[in-house]
């Protein structure tokens, strides 16, 4: 207990004297130093101590273990079986052509949605669409092969350039000197970012510095066509083998000075197509590929052969004698007036000016006509159409 009487006597004593000393010494002051009023232990008990560290950290984890288990049970998503089984079935590429982001997005959604086919992995082909639809339950329709096909003829040796590019040897930056140093603005600049870009190793470059597709490769994933700045890269399907190979918009008087192979719009196509499916469109030719039925006479008569037929070889049409009834319509359809014969004799057609074309296995009302790119298709069409007769009759 401090003494009041002193203290007021001491305050007068400092107020009167101003003695700082005295003020010091009448607040009690606390006590301040390492150690102070703790006694000191010369050593530490290692053991002990690790033994509590061991036990808290052993504690803490077990109860963030509990934590984090009771959150996974009470917020997991359950996940169908079959997920992982599609999914090991595709071909793991990741590129797209499906349509979704990846394959684990496909296989989700094949899983989980009827409504989603089995065929869609092309790079997977038949065989993934046969697996993927076993363990889906789904029917893997027939689905038709697509390719990517290269819409420029125009390499070095038949184009023209406006200026020599000196930088990175990519489409991609080529494009940002300009658009590109072809003259052409349309066309293939030629500095293989397609054929790096692609999976499979189905893109080449030639000597004339144009990609080449090797189509037993190919899965069309569409991979290049993304890739491609110029837009001269198109997925399309087999069976649209006739193209017209040329994208420039430009008059053909220009076409003619910055390639010899290019697209003049001079219409021959239109002109001899049998069943109109090219037209003309911004000086450019176009083919309705819904009309055209590959019959190739327009690559046959386009001067500039800007198109071009993706059909390897195209053999001859001949005559199946015993069907064969002598009705003319060989004739009458031929293009190149390479069938010939009397009404109602058995006819012949020109292998020398046959050109493959297949318009007449596809117009002779006997199927008596074999030989072409066409005629197993339409022998399988006419089968069909002789069942459902049948049926018809039947019921």
């Amino acid at each position: 207990m401090l003494d009041i009487t002193r203290i007021i006597s001491d305050l007068f004593q400092v107020i009167s004297g101003f003695n700082l000393f005295h003020i010091i010494n009448i607040i009690p002051l606390p006590h301040v130093g390492v150690g102070g009023e703790v006694e000191a232990k010369a050593s530490v008990n290692l053991i002990d101590t690790l033994i509590f560290t061991a036990v808290f950290l052993l504690g803490t984890s077990g109860v963030f273990g509990l934590g984090l288990a009771f959150a996974a049970k009470k917020f997991s998503v359950k996940m169908d079986p079959r997920i992982e089984q599609v999914k090991d079935k595709l071909a793991g590429a990741h590129c797209g052509a499906c349509g979704y982001a990846g394959c684990q997005q496909y296989a989700e959604a094949v899983v989980q949605n009827p409504d989603v086919p089995p065929n869609l992995c092309t790079p997977g082909g038949e065989r993934a669409a046969r697996a993927v639809a076993s363990i889906t339950g789904k029917v893997a329709g027939k689905k038709e092969p697509i390719f990517s096909r290269i819409m420029c003829q125009g390499g070095a040796d038949l184009s023209r350039k406006r200026f020599i590019y000196e930088g990175v040897q990519d489409c991609r930056a080529a494009v940002l000197a300009g658009g590109g140093d072809k003259s052409c603005i349309y066309g293939c600049l030629g500095y293989s970012t397609c054929m790096r870009v692609c999976p499979f190793d189905a893109i080449t470059m030639s000597e004339d510095n144009l990609p080449v597709v090797d189509i037993t490769k190919c899965t069309g994933c569409r991979k290049c066509e993304q890739a491609c700045p110029k837009k001269v890269i198109e997925v399309l399907p087999a069976g649209r083998a006739v193209l017209v190979t040329c994208h420039s918009k430009d008059k053909g008087a220009d076409t003619r000075k910055n390639c010899s192979i290019g697209c003049i719009a001079c219409g021959t196509c239109v002109k001899v197509c049998p069943f109109d499916a090219p037209s003309i469109d911004s000086n450019h030719s176009v083919i309705n590929l819904d009309k055209c039925q590959v019959c190739g006479l327009c690559v046959t008569k386009c001067p500039t052969k800007a198109i071009r037929d993706f059909i390897p070889v195209r053999s001859g049409a001949f005559i199946i004698e015993d069907k064969c009834i002598g009705c003319n319509t060989c004739m009458k359809v031929c293009p190149v007036n390479a069938a010939y014969g009397e009404l109602k004799k058995v006819h012949t057609i020109d292998q020398g000016k046959c050109i493959g074309c297949g318009i007449c296995t596809a117009k002779c009302p006997k199927q008596a006509i074999d030989g072409t790119f066409n005629a197993q298709e339409v022998f399988a069409r006419a089968e069909e159409k002789k069942k459902q007769k049948k049926e018809i009759k039947i019921a």
